[in-house]
This record gives C-alpha cells, structure tokens and sequence, in this order.
C-alpha cells in the first residue's frame, strides 16, 4: 500500500500517487467498454473501485470510499445482470418508466442530505454534504446501468460534474482530469445508446 502511494510524478508542487494513476487507467478503460456493451467493463468497474476506495479512505472521503465498496458488489451483480440478458436475448436498451424516474430522483433527495448528514456527525469527513450528493447519485445511475437504462448516462453527466469540484477541493487533480473526461464519455456513451437496439419505453 506505502508503495502504490508514493508519487509516480509531480506537478507543480502537487504529487500524483502510482494509486491514483492505475485507478485513472482502469477507469477510463471501464466507461469505453461500458459504451460499447461489453461485459469486461464490469470487471475493470471492480478493479478501479477497490484502488480508489483505497485512495478516498486515505484522504478521508470515507462516503466515496465506502461507493467504492457498493460498486465492486455492484459489478458481480451487473456482469451477472449483462450476462444473463445476453445469453437469454432479455436485457436490451430500454428506457426508464415513471416509477423507475420516481425511484432515482426520490432515492437522491432521500439519501444524499441523509448520508451527509451521517458523515457530519460520525466522521472526520471534511466535506461530507459534497461527499454525499454524488455518492448517493452514483448508487442511483449504477443501479440504472446495471438495467440498460438509456438515462442513466445522463445521471452520469450529474454526477461526474459535481465529483470534479469534490476532487477539485481535495487536489485529487488526476482524478479531475478523468472526471471532467467523464463528462463527455458519459455524452457520448448517451448517444451510442440511443442508437443501439432498445426496446420501447414501459
């Protein structure tokens, strides 16, 4: 672990931890293959989550940390999810249905200030609200990834875009930079999506 910490460069006063570095790669390489539908996108979302849990849990971002925790369980569960839908032609492309827009917005408003308000009083969090907003979002739109929802590239869009000022305030600026690319990805990955087989809205 000391030795994954260490600089793997630095720049302009600010070290980049080898840590840091292999998480940012293997993300990246998550969202082009979650774009493409392939199923190895689940096992490299389980490897970058378990390096970057490590990284958050070091700077103290203990709600990212613990996202990080969910989502390795949450890759088992939507390899599984893609690989069943796959072998028995089931799980396409669809579009979310009212109850499901009710599940997401409502978990989000629910969750968030609720997790904030945990990490507040029973952790040395710096920033537990903005820590929050973005852990509970993320749980939301992985839950909507794992189901082929085509909307939940525009959660992603959400929540990348308030995970760059998270990061911003903790100069985690490698994880910026993969952030802020997220942006477009996530736009991107809207549109390859939408074009791909889907089936109708519920």
């Amino acid at each position: 672990m000391d030795a994954l910490l260490q600089p793997a460069w630095t720049l302009v006063g600010t070290p980049f931890t080898w840590l840091e570095l292999l998480a940012f790669l293997l993300s990246i390489a998550m969202v082009l293959a979650n774009m493409r539908q392939w199923l190895v996108g689940w096992p490299l979302a389980a490897a970058s989550s378990l390096l970057y849990g490590l990284l958050f849990f070091h700077g103290q971002l203990y709600g990212e940390a613990a996202l990080q925790l969910f989502f390795v369980a949450m890759a088992i569960w939507g390899f599984l999810q893609w690989w069943q839908g796959r072998a028995q032609s089931t799980l396409t492309v669809r579009r979310m249905a009212p109850t499901a827009w009710a599940w997401s917005l409502g978990s989000i408003a629910v969750g968030a200030p609720l997790l904030g308000w945990v990490l507040d009083h029973y952790t040395d969090s710096p920033l537990p609200y903005w820590d929050a907003v973005p852990t509970v979002a993320s749980v939301v739109a992985t839950v909507q990834l794992g189901r082929k929802y085509l909307e939940n590239w525009g959660f992603w869009v959400a929540v990348n875009a308030v995970s760059v000022i998270l990061f911003s305030l903790r100069a985690y600026w490698l994880t910026v930079l993969l952030y802020a690319a997220f942006i477009p990805l996530s736009v991107l990955g809207w549109r390859a999506w939408a074009r791909a087989p889907r089936m109708p809205r519920p």
